[in-house]
């Protein structure tokens, strides 16, 4: 009697989950190189004292370039500007990450490790999860806008511990966001939208090791 394999079926699905594992190699080795240009755009822009807000626009740039590059099909420029977002997200912070690195380095390689056992275990499970977790990248999102608002009241209005509570609501948020992020990748196995999945995750994996930096950093200060 010939097997499931010789009849045909079962081919399908052995090749989807190929194309999947494939499709999630060139999407997290894309996600480690835009790493790698953020860490050369923070020592770059080590020296600058000035122009951080222009390296800010320079990604929402990159964000909405890539976006448009996809759309069309182009994911050599997709690409390209994916690592641009890296980049000058990268120069963004460099002040940031300094002035950690030179005060107390400990933080940074906190913040670093913390990042990645968060991204690993958020990930995993959102990989592997039957649960549909669009609703809940809706309320994060929402949530995001929240937490925003409540960082520009805190500039204004003295809030106990303001920073510490900012930190843990949007490390909640990006909770969710990355194990959309990488539910999305599952659901998605195209080479087309890899730039744009991984630039998402990007943006996850670096936002929540901004939130660590806080957090080890004295996030407990008023």
């Amino acid at each position: 009697m010939p097997t499931y394999e010789q009849l045909g079926f079962g081919q399908g699905a052995a090749l989807t989950g190929d194309r999947a594992r494939s499709v999630f190699g060139h999407v997290m080795g894309l996600v480690a190189c835009t790493l790698g240009f953020a860490a050369a755009g923070a020592y770059l822009a080590r020296d600058m004292k000035t122009g951080g807000f222009v390296f800010f626009l320079l990604e929402i740039a990159c964000i909405f370039g890539l976006q448009a590059a996809a759309a069309r099909g182009r994911e050599n420029l997709a690409t390209t500007l994916l690592f641009g977002l890296g980049l000058f997200a990268g120069m963004f912070v460099s002040p940031l990450v300094v002035y950690y690195a030179h005060s107390n380095p400990g933080v940074v390689y906190q913040a670093a490790g913390s990042t990645a056992l968060f991204t690993g275990a958020v990930g995993a499970y959102g990989y592997t999860t039957r649960r549909d977790l669009s609703g809940a990248a809706r309320m994060a999102f929402f949530g995001l806008l929240g937490v925003l608002l409540f960082g520009l009241v805190a500039v204004f209005v003295a809030i106990p511990h303001a920073n510490i509570i900012y930190s843990v609501i949007v490390l909640a948020v990006f909770t969710v966001f990355t194990a959309f992020d990488f539910q999305r990748l599952k659901a998605n196995p195209s080479y087309q939208v890899a730039p744009l999945i991984a630039a998402s995750i990007f943006l996850d994996i670096f936002n929540v090791f901004i939130v660590m930096l806080s957090l080890f950093g004295g996030g407990n200060r008023r």
